[in-house]
């Protein structure tokens, strides 16, 4: 059986307008190269990044924080309630083969770190750009549009 690809998407659950449109392109390109999109499955990026893959047919997975499936948003093709409350961010960060890192408050911090931390590629739009303790910067590879980011999840994927 062939798998597919799966990319996390993360940012905020409140986001700008410019974080929305971000976030439903990538997802709108993940799903244009057969990617599945995996995200915290709530509101603002997560919403859109799953609004723009699912106009664009793929498929979306979210990893809740409770446990009823009514607090997903609407654009999922599968949620998944976990009752982990923000420990589901290790799951979110951990599960696809790279990262795409959209805007973020503390939340999607804690996502790129459990991230870097688990060796995978994380690609940032207007999101944080962290020094580690040496003061050296972390290695986030931060771009300027949404189909930067696709292109280099998908050259570092495929």
């Amino acid at each position: 059986m062939t798998r597919k690809t799966i990319i996390s998407v993360i940012g905020p659950s409140e986001c700008s307008e410019w974080e929305s449109q971000a976030a439903e392109s990538v997802g709108r390109l993940l799903a244009a190269n057969d990617i599945t999109v995996i995200c915290g499955g709530r509101g603002g990026v997560m919403e859109a990044v799953c609004r723009g893959a699912q106009e664009a047919g793929g498929v979306t997975i979210g990893i809740l924080p409770g446990l009823t499936l009514d607090e997903g948003n609407r654009f999922l093709t599968i949620a998944i309630p976990t009752g982990l409350g923000e420990g589901r961010n290790v799951i979110v960060a951990r599960a696809g083969k790279a990262v795409i890192a959209i805007g973020g408050r503390f939340g999607t911090l804690s996502e790129i770190a459990f991230a870097l931390k688990s060796g995978k590629q994380v690609v940032g739009l207007r999101t944080w750009d962290p020094l580690d303790t040496d003061g050296n910067r972390t290695p986030i590879q931060i771009v300027e549009t949404p189909e930067e980011a696709v292109k280099l999840v998908l050259e570092g994927t495929l």
